[in-house]
């Protein structure tokens, strides 16, 4: 397999190694591949994760700690998509703990202020309906979740 060219660079503050390992606890086949230390030179502290090359679930991620000069936006986030409730569960659950924000539909910010897209595969499937009716029921019903629920959806797609 060739080495993935494009990969998604995350800028941090300071908590790049942090953030890498929380990461790569949450999702199965995953790992730190590379941490780059500051040297004498700095910027950064000497000895601290400069970069933070790591993997979830095949894709590979650079984290930088960067300074206090940028930070994320729900411009860009990273969708999850979810086989199960379980699933979404557990993720939502994990990287909403310790200071992180639930939003609307799906959409939540971790910790660190990234902002992540917890989705279940049946979201996909319902809205895309060819039953027009159906398809708003559950547009509706989705439009009022911080956490994608799909029993309720399923729920709403039948008309109950």
């Amino acid at each position: 397999m060739s080495p993935q060219r494009i990969k998604t660079y995350l800028w941090f503050d300071h908590e790049a190694e942090e953030a890498a390992n929380l990461y790569t606890s949450i999702f199965k086949d995953s790992k730190i591949l590379n941490v780059a230390r500051y040297g004498n030179a700095g910027p950064g502290p000497k000895g601290t994760a400069m970069t933070v090359n790591f993997q979830l679930e095949g894709q590979e991620y650079i984290a930088l700690n960067g300074g206090p000069m940028y930070k994320f936006t729900e411009a860009i986030s990273l969708l999850v998509d979810c086989e199960t409730q379980e699933e979404v569960d557990r993720l939502w659950n994990k990287l909403t703990a310790d200071g992180g924000e639930e939003s609307m539909c799906g959409w939540l910010k971790d910790r660190f202020g990234l902002s992540w897209q917890i989705i279940p595969t049946a979201l996909f499937r319902l809205m895309s309906d060819p039953d027009a009716e159906k398809s708003r029921r559950v547009m509706e019903a989705m439009l009022q979740m911080k956490k994608i629920d799909v029993p309720t959806l399923e729920r709403a797609h039948a008309g109950k």
